[in-house]
């Protein structure tokens, strides 16, 4: 695939903080509750031990660990991990705050467990000897830096998904489409200027497809069609910046509507709710 950054218009406008919440040793059995919009990057150093989710969660009810291993649950999910008492489990585990929390387009985009073996994934050696040395003594500013590791780790990580979406079972969606070579250009250009007058010709035009072929892929690779996607993208924005104080008008002017009241239209087609609605009802 040509040189592309698939990542930064993504994280830029929603972001990722992850907060480091423990280092060391696990035995017995541990519970990870559910909280919405809380997320967890678990990176297994040393152990063995078993993950057990929930029946009926979408992810596998057991998962054992034999090797050094990445856990990465970008939605709210209970999960436990057990373990004999005499052979602890080592562990460094960050919680994640995804801004929008489930409706973070990445967040909605992946599988509800990802679990990777570390030497599966390339890239990740110096980040991760940095956050272990980090987290194994107490120094200045520790966890400020552990927590900034945890999220270049989960952005090397993303970078790995979206070149090998089939070892991931990526299904369709956002993240297929960005693994796409063609897809993927048109897609960088909607996230980064939904203000452009886009449509189906400008859009093909971009991902350098005649309509037809464009349209029928997209469907295929996203899931959605191409005016449905680009419609829900300005409104995933115009959450994040009416949350933030903006007026309806201004939200609308940013995002290439001609007024406040077509944005309001189209929120509630999204939505289902006006946008005043659904601020009242998120206060």
């Amino acid at each position: 695939m040509e040189s592309i950054d698939r990542l930064s218009s993504l994280l830029e406008r929603f972001r990722v903080r992850a907060h480091l919440f423990h280092s060391g040793t696990l035995c017995g059995l541990t519970a990870f509750d559910a909280r919405p919009g809380r997320a967890f990057l678990h990176v297994l150093k040393r152990g063995d031990m078993v993950v057990s989710h929930d029946r009926g969660s979408g992810a596998r009810h057991q998962i054992a660990l034999r090797e050094p291993t990445l856990l990465f649950y970008p939605r709210s999910l209970r999960h436990t991990f057990e373990n004999p008492p005499d052979n602890p489990a080592d562990l460094v585990c960050a919680t994640l705050d995804f801004e929008s929390g489930s409706a973070h387009p990445l967040a909605a985009a992946l599988p509800p467990v990802i679990v990777l073996p570390l030497n599966r994934v390339d890239g990740l050696g110096q980040t991760l000897d940095l956050l272990f040395a980090e987290a194994e003594r107490v120094r200045c500013g520790q966890r400020l830096v552990a927590d900034r590791l945890f999220e270049v780790l989960l952005l090397q990580l993303m970078r790995w998904m979206l070149d090998h979406p089939q070892e991931v079972g990526l299904q369709s969606g956002l993240l297929s489409g960005l693994s796409h070579p063609r897809l993927a250009r048109v897609l960088t250009a909607v996230h980064e200027h939904p203000e452009n007058p886009w449509s189906l010709k400008t859009m093909a035009e971009s991902a350098g497809m005649s309509r037809s072929a464009f349209a029928a892929t997209f469907h295929d690779v996203v899931g959605s069609t191409p005016a449905a996607y680009l419609q829900g993208w300005r409104i995933c924005i115009a959450q994040s910046l009416l949350r933030s104080g903006l007026s309806i008008k201004s939200a609308a002017h940013q995002l290439g509507f001609s007024s406040a009241a077509a944005l309001s239209r189209s929120f509630a087609q999204v939505v289902g709710a006006s946008p005043r609605a659904w601020l009242r009802a998120t206060d």
